[in-house]
């Protein structure tokens, strides 16, 4: 499999038969220049969508219209977006699993929050949610936004990953400290890709913490448009 960075929290992930965009944030996004965003969502079958905060979600309708590929996700949001844009989605809830080709896909607690920026405010957007992708015979737990929970030990002992994306950035989410002790705590990875990071200077620059929390673990720092091979 390949996973590769699109910046701050967004993935492509090449998995089995399948391409999966995951929190796919192009527009304004600081980390991903223009110039890589048609190659970056090139033969994409589906869009994952964590949550509706604009920094993962904003992109996911218009993806969806010109690549033709459906958006997966919180059944609250896709149900909006069907019916507001017109675009095909998979819409689940924590606990279900779909399949997309042969790629499992479960929905998985997240702690944070999940709205949509309008002229009148933020709306609600379905909660916020975390995945499990199973495919190529290895389990990827790609975390969204969230705090530590105690879920994670359900997850950890259900669900088993070998590779974690978690995101470290700290304010929003999780620090580079509290995600290294989720990782010790609650999972046995045996790699893990630290992001929503280095975007802005709010957040963490690097992961020094990690790196040096994480004993036995292969911690590697993305980069944009770089595939990690596993």
């Amino acid at each position: 499999m390949k996973i590769i960075w699109l910046g701050h929290s967004s993935f492509r992930i090449e998995i089995g038969n399948q391409v999966l965009l995951v929190d796919p944030w192009l527009t304004g996004n600081p980390m991903l220049p223009e110039f890589h965003h048609k190659k970056a969502i090139a033969g994409a079958t589906h869009i994952l969508v964590s949550h509706g905060h604009g920094d993962h979600a904003a992109d996911a309708v218009a993806i969806s219209k010109e690549l033709s590929i459906p958006v997966v996700g919180i059944y609250d949001l896709m149900s909006w977006w069907e019916g507001q844009h017109g675009i095909a989605v998979v819409g689940f809830n924590k606990g279900g699993t779909v399949a997309l080709g042969d790629v499992a896909v479960t929905m998985v607690t997240a702690v944070h929050s999940s709205s949509i920026a309008t002229d009148n405010g933020p709306v609600y957007a379905g909660h916020e949610a975390g995945f499990m992708i199973s495919g190529e015979g290895k389990t990827i737990y790609f975390s969204g936004d969230t705090d530590i929970c105690m879920d994670m030990q359900l997850m950890q002992e259900l669900h088993a990953p070998q590779i974690g994306i978690l995101c470290a950035g700290g304010h929003f989410t999780m620090d580079m400290k509290r995600a290294t002790y989720a990782a010790n705590k609650f999972f046995t990875f045996e790699t893990v890709i630290p992001c929503h990071y280095r975007t802005f200077p709010l957040l963490e620059q690097n992961a020094d913490v990690m790196k040096a929390g994480l004993t036995g673990v292969n911690v590697i720092e993305p980069e944009v448009m770089v595939a990690i091979t596993l």
